[in-house]
């Protein structure tokens, strides 16, 4: 792995490390400062908006300075929130907190758009794929820190979760300080940077091809943050996993996927091109989707572990693929707001699927599964049109 690919994927790990290391923390610590249960969804969905929100704008910011003073920036913001939530002694400082760090890790686009600059185009959807086993390793490793720790943190209080992420961070920016070069060759002073959520979107779904791969991408999205809502109750109230057991197979998962996008998409994109990785892993969503309720106490080993294997897979051929099309099909002078705009997209898609999940799932345990499934047939014919289609990019003034 190069030099420069290395730092952005410990930069990507970093990010995910410690979103990984806040998250399981984060409800049992918000209610002990008194939260509502409302209140304990408002300060999580807080890091999600931000991240809709300032993905686009830090994608944009990178086309016209540069891809690196701006991933320098973004992990010096992500340090300063991890800094604040050590200190959080009520509600309000742990909201800015996660606001911070929410804005501070909408840098994926820009991470996505270094990678780009600096791989041949027959090579961007493996260093794609090495930047999703940074995703999968932070998911591994992050809840396992994090309880330790909390462990070491006075009862009460998690100033030792907040130092260790904000270490993690001081790491990651002494290494791109002093290892990450730019990687944009030209900058373009002239390109305008936008803060205009709703209207960066609406601009790029009126592009033939992006168009399509982000529609891709959402459905996907949303689709797999159903099932991840759903699943942890499914597993509760029908198969009696602790939440131990459900930690387990959430790392299967990481492990699965680290696999897939670290080792396989490389070889699967040269021998079957992106276009091609997508349809088949649509396919095995909805396989994968499809499975997952069905599975008995007595069935749950293999059956259960097959159906999440075969989504780390398609997981592996999707995401990957789709931001390499993407980096293609975008304007060399738009690549970062393009994947901006595909990580804010994303960011709304997992809202809409953590809202979905809980709430269908109150109605009858099978259908969030099933809905995950059907809505991914969307995607079938949206992925042909795709590969039938030639990228069309229009210039900014358009």
């Amino acid at each position: 792995m190069r030099k420069p690919i290395f730092v952005i994927f410990i930069t990507i790990f970093i990010d995910m490390l410690g979103f990984g290391i806040i998250i399981p923390i984060l409800p049992i610590f918000s209610k002990e400062l008194g939260a509502e249960n409302y209140q304990v969804g408002l300060i999580a969905m807080s890091f999600p908006v931000m991240n809709f929100l300032f993905a686009p704008f830090w994608g944009s910011l990178s086309d016209r300075y540069g891809r690196r003073p701006i991933i320098l920036w973004s992990v010096f913001i992500t340090t300063l929130a991890y800094l604040l939530f050590s200190q959080s002694i009520n509600l309000w400082i742990l909201l800015l907190s996660r606001i911070l760090s929410g804005i501070g890790s909408a840098n994926l686009s820009v991470a996505q758009a270094y990678v780009s600059d600096v791989s041949r185009p027959e090579e961007r959807a493996k260093s794609m794929g090495i930047i999703g086993a940074a995703f999968g390793l932070g998911f591994i490793i992050g809840p396992t820190v994090g309880g330790y720790l909390k462990s070491l943190s006075t009862v009460g209080h998690v100033e030792w979760v907040g130092y260790g992420a904000a270490m993690f961070c001081i790491l990651n920016l002494v290494l791109a300080y002093f290892f990450l070069p730019e990687s944009l060759k030209e900058r373009k002073p002239e390109t305008t940077f936008n803060f205009k959520v709703i209207s960066g979107i609406s601009a790029e779904l009126r592009k033939p091809v992006i168009r399509e791969l982000l529609l891709i991408n959402f459905i996907f999205i949303t689709g797999f943050m159903i099932m991840q809502i759903a699943v942890t109750l499914f597993w509760r109230e029908f198969i009696g996993l602790t939440e131990i057991q459900m930690g387990y197979m959430f790392a299967f998962i990481g492990v699965t996927t680290v696999i897939v996008q670290g080792g396989l998409v490389g070889k699967l994109v040269r021998r079957y091109g992106e276009h091609r990785l997508v349809l088949a892993g649509v396919y095995l969503c909805i396989v994968a989707f499809a499975m997952i309720p069905w599975v008995t106490r007595n069935t749950f080993i293999p059956l259960e572990l097959i159906a999440f294997a075969l989504l780390a897979l398609a997981n592996g051929c999707i995401t990957p693929s789709i931001t390499s099309l993407l980096s293609k099909s975008a304007n060399p002078s738009d690549v970062g707001q393009v994947l901006g705009v595909n990580q804010s997209f994303g960011s709304l898609a997992r809202a809409a699927g953590m809202a979905m999940g809980g709430a269908i799932y109150g109605f009858e345990f099978h259908l969030p599964f099933m809905t995950a499934a059907t809505i991914m047939i969307i995607c079938i014919w949206l992925s042909r049109t795709v590969s039938h289609a030639k990228p069309v990019v229009l210039s900014n003034k358009e």
